[in-house]
């Protein structure tokens, strides 16, 4: 079985020794040692001044809206993980939905303003598949609306835009630990901003709301994260050059393999270096990429349909047209990536695919 993602893990025995030490101080939560360890880690790694460690990517992303203070209407993608989406609902904001880009899927800056109402807080933009929106665009229209800007940076574990870490754009950024991340926590995630006064904010809405044991400067929840995931996380940064470099070489066998084919692959932003989190790729139709999961799933191989459907399209969050975003999704497959995934079956994953699609 090939599956479209394996969690990466580093050999047991580094974890164990890990863990004994926490068995012995007996600190499991509230902002254990491990914790701390991570974030300051975290902070060297990507060159951030301020960063949250938090339980969730999702946490993440609700902290955020909340941290803000936004009210009204939120711009944001409808080719995104639901996510993106229900926290703002969460939050008791309202999405709208602007259309992406069909090249690189992220959202059209050309078709935000005509969605800007009176109601309107801020835009909340997705990096899909870890590659950069068109960060300045997007900016420029935030300045001239007055808006605020956060980017679901869920995927961005490693990317960087003109240098530096993608996590050091917009009001706040935020990303996802998730076992399916290249790097990852088991479960948690992460809030940035470059706001040290928001950042204590965020710290407040983390935990609680506590100032001191007795005092309450917000009111806020568990958005706290374990000494358990934090040791995943610093062993992990340990590989993170291997994993990165790995996944590279296997996307770059697959594109060498595919690209003479009618597939599309997503137009990489000129001032990205990206981290090849996702390999993601779209077939001529929606009937084409069936058959090709078919065949992928008849050959023991589980694609996956990323993102499907469109968001725009789900009643829960009210329908709209997004007719780019809709052909996209019902085209796109992300195909198997992680650490262990060889190069032979890399060329297996191709041949079915070619056979499928020149047949």
């Amino acid at each position: 079985m090939i599956p479209v993602t394996k969690p990466f893990l580093p050999p047991i025995e580094e974890y164990q020794s890990l863990i004994a030490d926490v068995w012995q101080r007996q600190w499991l939560t509230n902002n254990g040692p491990l914790v701390n360890e991570l974030e300051l880690q975290l902070k060297t790694r990507l060159d951030i001044p301020h960063l949250l460690y938090v339980t969730n990517g999702t946490i993440a992303l609700q902290l955020a809206i909340k941290a803000l203070n936004l009210r009204g209407e939120i711009i944001t993608t409808p080719f995104s993980y639901v996510a993106t989406c229900s926290s703002i609902i969460w939050e008791g904001c309202t999405p709208i939905f602007v259309d992406i880009n069909s090249k690189d899927f992220n959202i059209n800056p050309e078709l935000i303003e005509a969605s800007i109402t009176p109601k309107t807080t801020a835009i909340l933009a997705t990096h899909v598949f870890g590659n950069a929106c068109d960060i300045e665009a997007i900016g420029k229209i935030a300045d001239k609306h007055n808006l605020k800007v956060i980017y679901d940076a869920a995927h961005c574990f490693g990317t960087t835009y003109k240098s530096q870490s993608i996590f050091k754009f917009g009001d706040v950024s935020t990303t996802s630990f998730h076992a399916t991340k290249l790097f990852h926590t088991v479960e948690g995630g992460a809030v940035f901003t470059k706001d040290s006064d928001l950042l204590k904010k965020l710290a407040f809405l983390r935990n609680f709301g506590h100032h001191g044991p007795k005092e309450f400067a917000e009111v806020g929840i568990n958005g706290k994260n374990s000494e358990l995931h934090a040791a995943m996380g610093l062993l992990n940064l340990n590989y993170l050059d291997e994993i990165l470099q790995r996944r590279k070489q296997q996307s770059l066998h697959y594109i060498e393999k595919l690209r003479h084919s009618v597939i599309q692959f997503p137009t990489l932003n000129k001032d990205t270096r990206y981290n090849y989190a996702y390999f993601p790729v779209v077939f001529q139709s929606e009937a084409q990429t069936l058959k090709v999961i078919q065949d992928l799933e008849a050959n023991r191989i589980s694609p996956r349909r990323y993102f499907y459907p469109s968001l725009n399209t789900i009643d829960l969050f009210g329908r709209s047209s997004c007719p780019e975003s809709e052909l996209i999704a019902s085209k796109v497959l992300c195909l198997p990536l992680y650490h262990t995934l060889t190069l032979t079956d890399v060329d297996y994953i191709c041949r079915i695919i070619l056979r499928t699609i020149n047949n």
